[in-house]
């Protein structure tokens, strides 16, 4: 618990002291962040806006984990390490951003070069999580579907490498409202905190019986869960409205990246479905919105819209909801998707 402590303490206070010195470092080059035309008219006051945050927060729980294992004494173990190099999806982000950034266009990478990234880095993931036995022969994660356990073998690096870049497109579509991604990626960070502890606390080593986790590392993943949730807390303070930085694809593609590592080496895979329950309706809007309209254009001729925008936060922009109030009222869904999860993963426990 000591290393949970200390790794979030100081991912959170390098990311809230290291966000201003980013801020005026972009301001003094001018890299700021392009809009969308077709986007909300309000936007256009975010026009400058300087970007690439995220690159604060993956440095920043990057040291928090690494300071909080040396000053604990506490060994390093490939599961947490694995997980944080998910951060590798930050790198796809980056170039995405930097390519807006120096173009001062919205579109960065096209679609198929940030796509072949992310399933590269989420190939390599894949590949690397199913080796590192120890000495029961528990690798961080196995070739299985999970959702509270395994329960059935499957093609699990292309299920890894779909869980992964879905994710993290996922976190991508939310992050479209200042401090939309980075609150509702923190409840559910906790969430993976809470859950790496109990299965700590009910392994299958010192807890034999039908209700143990064959979980190798349980308690660093909620190191690295911790980490990342420290960092995002202290980004969150300059990201929250009104935004003096976004995290850009840098920190979006990162903090999905993590989320589903964090999913596929605690063996809650489809768990993370309920857990990210906002990502997923922010996702499957944006999914309707395009295949309706292709569908209706394909028909009539004049493609038709279910919402005004998509991803969903820009509908309810153009409905003349304040963002603050989307905000509020997208976070409040996401914890209760977040309790919905937990409450599921106890309740099985109480029954097995």
């Amino acid at each position: 618990m000591k290393t949970i402590i200390v790794a979030g303490t100081v991912a959170l206070l390098i990311a809230l002291l290291g966000t201003p010195l980013l801020i005026r470092l972009m301001r003094r080059h001018g890299y700021g962040q392009p809009i969308r035309i077709e986007g909300p008219k309000s936007h256009e006051t975010k026009r400058g806006t300087p970007t690439m945050g995220g690159a604060v927060f993956v440095i920043a729980a990057l040291i928090g984990y690494v300071v909080g294992h040396v000053a604990t004494d506490d060994p390093f173990t490939p599961s947490g390490v694995l997980v944080l190099l998910m951060a590798g999806l930050g790198l796809v982000g980056f170039i995405d951003d930097f390519f807006k950034i120096f173009r001062q266009t919205s579109v960065g990478l096209r679609s198929r070069a940030k796509l072949a990234g992310q399933v590269v880095v989420a190939a390599v993931f894949a590949e690397q999580v199913l080796r590192y036995p120890d000495k029961i022969d528990l690798t961080p994660a196995d070739a299985s579907l999970s959702f509270l356990r395994d329960f059935g073998p499957l093609p699990f690096i292309i299920w890894a490498v779909i869980m992964v870049t879905g994710t993290s497109n996922a976190v991508n579509l939310t992050d479209g409202l200042d401090g939309l991604a980075t609150g509702s990626t923190i409840v559910a960070l906790a969430a993976y905190v809470l859950i790496g502890v109990w299965q700590e606390r009910n392994d299958c080593i010192s807890f034999i019986s039908r209700q143990c986790y064959q979980v190798r590392d349980p308690l660093d993943l909620a190191v690295a869960a911790a980490a990342i949730l420290g960092a995002c807390f202290g980004f969150l303070w300059w990201n929250a409205p009104p935004a003096k930085i976004f995290m850009g694809d840098t920190g979006s593609l990162a903090l999905g990246g993590a989320l589903a590592g964090l999913a596929i080496c605690t063996k809650t895979q489809l768990l993370l479905v309920i857990l990210g329950g906002l990502f997923v309706i922010i996702t499957m809007s944006d999914v309707i919105q395009v295949t309706v309209f292709k569908v209706t254009r394909i028909r009539t001729g004049q493609g038709k819209r279910v919402f005004k925008m998509a991803p969903l936060q820009h509908h309810f922009e153009l409905l003349g909801w304040a963002d603050t109030t989307i905000l509020v009222r997208f976070w409040l869904i996401s914890s209760m998707c977040v309790a919905l999860g937990l409450g599921i993963f106890y309740a099985a426990w109480l029954q097995t």
